[in-house]
């Protein structure tokens, strides 16, 4: 629901997503196990949605590639295929930028 409420503009990133420095605050100091392991429940359904995006360097792009691949009936370029992978890179680098500045920013504004 969070990510089409993004991409339909209904709800801003920079208020939906956060990043491991936020959610360290919202875990705080105290150790709580249910937190603890609900936490790491949420993370690994995160990562495991995040891999299925079809962004190269990623499983989902990898399954993109080969879908395409089928439909051509033959194998894209290793070439396409290196760019891609390098788009993929920089895509999720500037991802993890975004998360992070965003992360920084609302501490700062605090």
């Amino acid at each position: 629901k969070g990510l089409g409420k993004i991409a339909k503009g209904e709800l801003r990133a920079d208020k939906a997503i956060s990043g491991p420095v936020r959610i360290a605050t919202m875990f705080g100091s105290e150790v709580n196990w249910v937190k603890f392991w609900t936490l790491v429940g949420l993370l690994s359904m995160a990562l495991a949605l995040m891999n299925f995006l079809p962004i190269p360097a990623l499983d989902g792009g990898h399954v993109l590639f080969l879908l395409v691949e089928m439909i051509q009936g033959k194998p894209l370029s290793d070439k396409f295929l290196e760019k891609a992978q390098i788009a993929g890179f920089f895509i999720l680098l500037a991802l993890m930028v975004f998360v992070f500045g965003n992360d920084i920013m609302k501490i700062i504004s605090k």
